[in-house]
């Protein structure tokens, strides 16, 4: 059985917990799309950490994580980041890398640096882990797969082909020093020994996996918002961010995915530019900010702080409606105990007219939110087990969300560890 978590908004939805909380049933977790501009924060026995590449499921002994074709792979950053986590006592990881996936070259990560400096204060706020560039590469036709690590003659002609084109840029567009194809592939020799004992026909490991009866997990980056063809376009991430790319990211047919857990923030955030019609500034934004998440609403790769709102129904239920749900998960709803009353963001006014439908995005910079404010329950709901032991209040206030999305809540998560949650039945499911 194949399930996938993905997100319904921005990202920072909290998928990381969610996907590690489900691992413990899964046999496999796949990074499916995205690359190090994830930021995937986890809280278990070993202690907190942000997860970049590495599949969120990574701290059990018995799962296999796997990067996907459909990665961004910066070979260094995932490495770094298994001795990262070993260092603290997590077992060696069994992980393996499709020899389909591409490789985030280091001229990537220096025109992702050059394009957001030459923009300036029309910048896409990117993370600068080499993201766009490298996704424009591979559907250019020129990225460098896996595979390629391993016959050298067509490493080189490729480098020096694509040295030729990006020196044109870098010359006459950004100013900045060539590239040389020799020492490109000197680091390449360096990156084919780190992977090399890790590499695998993905597609077919999951093929047989699946013959076998393997609980298959595909772990999404960022949220439908920021998908490429769905989302708040052109301020989104160069990949899908819809379970539906993930058959195509792992390598397996669309039918496997039987269940489609979408996560949702009780309030909203977002790192980065773009459309967020419930956006909130000020002392009131501050105070969210920092008690939200599990140490603060800040990026988990930038550590910018990220900009806070309500929860949005109106991008919610679009957000779920485009993944596919089956489940939702509510995250962090403990943040918001503090409050004597919650603003929620129930539809949109666009020129005098009001609508519950997610626009184009021409449409959605005009959007002015329309707020219903619900009583808060002034409370912390920290360690309660029990759906009915949750404060009325708390309970209407997720039966209002439920009602407005469209979509069932499944799981309310209120903590930052994997046992902070509550499992609920829904009258959607």
């Amino acid at each position: 059985m194949v399930k996938a978590v993905v997100g319904a908004n921005w990202g920072d939805e909290g998928k990381g917990k969610i996907t590690d909380m489900l691992a413990e049933n899964a046999d496999i977790i796949v990074r499916f799309q995205g690359g190090a501009n994830a930021g995937h924060t986890i809280v278990n026995e070993y202690g907190k950490f942000a997860l970049h590449t590495l599949p969120s499921g990574v701290f059990y002994g018995h799962t296999t994580s796997i990067i996907g074709n459909g990665v961004a792979l910066n070979i260094p950053v995932l490495f770094k980041e298994v001795k990262s986590i070993t260092e603290k006592g997590v077992p060696a990881p069994k992980l393996l890398v499709s020899d389909r996936a591409q490789i985030v070259m280091p001229y990537h990560i220096l025109f992702d640096q050059y394009e957001e400096e030459r923009l300036g204060g029309k910048s896409f706020g990117s993370t600068k882990s080499g993201i766009a560039p490298f996704y424009s590469d591979k559907y250019a036709k020129i990225g460098i797969q896996v595979s390629d690590l391993f016959d050298e003659e067509l490493l080189r002609d490729k480098l020096e082909k694509v040295c030729a084109l990006k020196n044109v840029t870098l010359e006459h567009l950004y100013h900045k020093p060539l590239l040389q194809p020799g020492e490109l592939l000197s680091t390449l020799r360096e990156y084919r020994e780190m992977v090399e004992p890790y590499v695998c026909d993905v597609s077919l490991y999951l093929h047989r996996a699946l013959k076998e009866g393997k609980t298959i997990l595909l772990e999404g980056q960022l949220g439908t918002l920021k998908d490429t063809d769905h989302g708040i376009y052109p301020m989104v991430t160069s990949s899908s961010t819809l379970a539906a790319y993930g058959a195509i990211g792992a390598g397996i047919p669309p039918y496997e995915i039987k269940q489609i857990v979408t996560v949702c923030k009780a309030y909203s955030s977002a790192v980065g530019a773009g459309a967020f019609v419930s956006e909130i500034f000020g002392e009131e934004a501050d105070e969210l900010r920092r008690r939200g998440g599990d140490g603060g609403e800040y990026g988990a790769t930038t550590g910018r702080p990220r900009r806070m709102g309500w929860f949005d129904c109106v991008a919610s239920k679009y957000g779920c409606r485009l993944q596919g749900t089956t489940d939702v998960a509510f995250t962090v709803l403990d943040v918001l105990g503090y409050l004597d009353e919650i603003p929620v963001c129930v539809g949109y006014e666009i020129d005098g007219e009001i609508t519950t439908d997610f626009p184009v995005t021409c449409k959605l910079e005009k959007a002015k939110p329309i707020l219903k404010t619900l009583p808060g329950w002034k409370s912390d709901i920290r360690g309660i087990k029990k759906y009915g032991d949750l404060p009325e209040n708390c309970r209407k206030y997720i039966e209002f969300i439920e009602e407005q999305i469209e979509y069932p809540i499944t799981m309310v998560s209120n903590g930052p560890g994997r046992e902070d949650i509550i499992y609920r039945e829904s009258s959607l499911k």
